[in-house]
């Protein structure tokens, strides 16, 4: 795709979002490499809490999964810095029969850096990196020696509406051939071990990183669409909404503004207005299942943490599924 189309496509993607009844962006836009940086720190923070239960489970659980599946390809969807992924990568290694790893992400500069230093950190495995924009399109290039582990971690399923969390799960699927398996990590709904406090605090944390990355999309937008956000000019805002089971996260204007949109036309955004800039949903069992079941998949592991605040979840294709 040449930059004339992708960018085309990015500005009408960005104008339906900003102009419907409730204005929105896509998360996807968070991730320049300004933004991956952001993230990468995000998970450090001790608010956080998703990132430090989801590495204590694959520390856990994934080098005997890896043991006893044996998979000679791992395919990391929204691979990030993939720093969480050395587990499951040190695993594969220590199999002693080499293996392929494929790091999939949006942020392309972000991604061939990362892949740069994992091969200087495994010699004997091969990086395939490849960018690709998994909301609209997930062909994967190249033939993938079979069994594969495809990895969709940290919550990402959650910032996804229902319908299009299904949709990606498709998608998935359409990738895979029986015998490969899904490992995805769920961020789980308040209960017991996690209170809705806990839960808005990781999206609020006291340093403003959070808050910080939320207005990184506007600088994003302003660079590759050349449009004029003020990113000072808005207040980052994330709550809870238990009718839906989801984190929300926007930005509200801090005074009416006109946004230009070259090409495009101007978007008004009166003062105290939201531009919602992703959801994250938190989930059950029975939900996750039910996602599964529809896309093509059964649960084969639910395993979550002791609080019950994070789950790792193994699925396994199923092969009497027909794709609608």
């Amino acid at each position: 795709m040449s930059d004339a189309v992708g960018t085309l496509s990015m500005r009408e993607e960005v104008l339906q979002g900003l102009s419907g009844a409730r204005k929105e962006l896509s998360p996807k836009y968070f991730y320049d490499e300004r933004g991956s940086e952001l993230f990468e720190e995000i998970t450090r923070l001790p608010e956080y809490y998703l990132t430090r239960a989801e590495e204590e489970l694959l520390v856990r659980w994934v080098p005997g999964w890896i043991a006893e599946l044996a998979p000679r390809t791992l395919v990391e969807l929204g691979a990030g810095s993939s720093r969480k992924t050395r587990v499951a990568l040190d695993a594969l290694r220590d199999g002693g029969g080499g293996g392929l790893f494929v790091p999939v992400d949006v942020s392309e500069e972000f991604l061939m850096r990362v892949a740069q230093e994992l091969r200087a950190d495994y010699p004997s495995l091969e990086i395939r990196p490849q960018a690709r924009d998994m909301t609209s399109s997930l062909v994967l290039q190249g033939d993938l020696p079979r069994p594969a582990l495809f990895l969709l971690l940290g919550s990402t399923l959650g910032n996804f509406y229902p319908e299009q969390a299904e949709t990606l799960l498709r998608r998935i699927r359409g990738e895979m051939v029986d015998g490969d398996r899904l490992l995805l990590g769920i961020d789980l709904r308040p209960g017991p071990g996690k209170s809705v406090d806990d839960l808005e605090a990781a999206y609020n944390d006291s340093r403003g990183v959070t808050a910080e990355f939320n207005r990184n999309i506007l600088h994003v937008l302003n660079r590759r669409l050349r449009t004029n956000f003020r990113p000072d000019a808005f207040e980052h805002r994330a709550r809870y909404n238990p009718e839906h089971g989801r984190m929300e996260i926007g930005l509200v204007a801090l005074e009416d503004q006109q946004v230009r949109v070259p090409d495009g036309g101007t978007i008004s955004v009166a003062e105290g207005e939201e531009i919602r800039t992703e959801i994250s949903s938190k989930y059950d069992r029975s939900t996750i299942e039910g996602f599964l079941e529809r896309a093509g998949f059964r649960l084969e592991t639910w395993q979550p943490d002791e609080a019950e605040r994070f789950a790792l979840v193994l699925a396994e294709t199923d092969g009497e599924w027909l794709e609608a």
